[in-house]
C-alpha cells in the first residue's frame, strides 16, 4: 500500500502556472498547486531528466478545474528528475509552467513533533492511498487549524476505528495527545482513511522460525526424527499440510534416530507435525521441505 506521511506547509500552495514539488526521500515526489483559472480543459504533469527538454506526460489530472489539486509520483526513478505542467485553457491557448526539481520537505507538522525523532513517529502516522490529494490537504488543514487557531470554532472530531469497530471519537484539538499516546506506548500505526476517520492498525511482529530439535530437515531434504530412549517410550508422529490436511503418520517410532525419505512428502513447502510421547503431546511444530533436494 502507498502511504503519504502527513505534513503541513508553512505557506499556501503555489498558484498556477507555478506549482510545488517536494520529496521526503521515500521514493515519492508530491506535485501540488492552486488553480486560479475559471476555465481549464487540461492539466498534464510532465517529467524529464533535463530541465528544458525530453519531457513526457505521466498523468492528465481527472478534474483540471479543481482549485486544489495534486499527484504523488511513486514511479520516479529518483528525486533528481524535473517536472513541469502543461495547461490548456478552453480558448485553446496553452502554457507550460516553469520546470523544477523536487525539493526536500523539511517542514514538521503537528503529527511529527512529539519530542521523539520524526523518523520514529511520522512513519506510523499516515494517510491511506485511497484518500485523494484534495482530501489529504483537508486533513492537513484540519490538524493545522486545530493546533494553531485561537478563534472559537465549531468542535471537530475524529472517529477512531479498529477494523470495522468504532473505538472512540476524539476532538481534533486532542489529536496530538492521542497520537503521542499511541506512538509512545504501542507499536501500532495511525492511518487516516478519510478526512475524519482514523484507523488503528495493530502491530504484528514477524514470526521468527526456530527449527525443532526433535524433527527437522536434513541438508539432503530428508526429514530426521531424533527422540530420546525410543526403546522405553512410545513415540508417534503425525504430519499435516500447512492448512492442516493430514499427510501421513507413524504410529510408533522404533528408533531414536529415524530418517524419513523426502518422497513421503507430496511437494516442497511447509508441513506441520505433532509429536507424541507415551500418548501425550510432546511438541507441535513445523518444518520446511525444500524444492530442490
Amino acid at each position: 500500500m502507498l502511504l503519504l506521511l502527513v505534513s503541513t506547509y508553512t505557506s499556501a500552495q503555489n498558484v498556477l502556472p507555478d506549482f510545488s514539488a517536494v520529496t521526503r526521500g521515500n521514493g515519492k515526489v508530491i506535485i501540488s498547486w492552486s488553480n486560479p483559472y475559471s476555465k481549464v480543459t487540461q492539466i498534464s504533469i510532465q517529467r524529464s531528466k533535463d530541465s528544458t527538454r525530453g519531457f513526457s506526460s505521466i498523468l492528465s489530472v481527472p478534474d483540471p478545474t479543481a482549485q486544489q489539486n495534486g499527484f504523488v509520483d511513486s514511479k520516479a526513478p529518483d528525486a533528481r528528475h524535473f517536472y513541469r505542467l502543461f495547461i490548456v485553457l478552453d480558448s485553446g491557448k496553452f502554457v507550460f509552467s516553469p520546470s523544477k526539481r523536487a525539493s526536500w520537505d523539511t517542514v514538521r507538522s503537528p503529527l511529527a513533533n512529539a519530542g521523539r525523532p520524526v523518523a520514529d513517529n511520522a512513519k506510523r502516522v499516515v494517510i491511506s492511498e485511497e484518500v485523494s490529494p484534495r482530501q489529504a490537504e483537508e486533513i492537513k488543514e484540519k490538524l493545522q487549524t486545530s493546533a494553531t487557531s485561537t478563534k472559537p470554532e465549531p468542535q471537530k472530531f475524529f472517529v477512531v476505528k479498529k477494523s470495522d469497530t468504532v473505538l472512540a471519537q476524539i476532538p481534533a484539538k486532542d489529536f496530538k495527545r492521542f497520537r503521542d499516546s499511541v506512538v509512545s506506548k504501542t507499536k501500532d500505526t495511525i492511518a487516516f482513511s478519510s478526512i475524519d476517520t482514523i484507523l488503528i492498525k495493530p502491530f504484528r511482529p514477524k514470526e521468527v522460525y526456530k527449527p525443532s530439535k526433535y524433527v527437522f530437515t536434513e541438508r539432503d531434504g530428508n526429514v530426521a526424527i531424533v527422540v530420546p530412549d525410543a526403546e522405553n517410550h512410545h513415540y508417534s508422529i503425525k504430519f499435516f499440510t500447512e492448512d492442516s490436511k493430514p499427510v501421513f503418520e507413524i504410529s510408533k517410532v522404533r528408533e531414536s534416530n529415524l530418517l524419513i525419505d523426502k518422497a513421503n512428502f507430496m511437494h516442497a513447502g511447509w508441513y506441520r507435525f505433532e509429536l507424541y510421547e507415551d500418548g501425550k503431546v510432546k511438541e507441535k511444530h513445523k518444518l520446511f521441505v525444500p524444492k530442490d533436494f
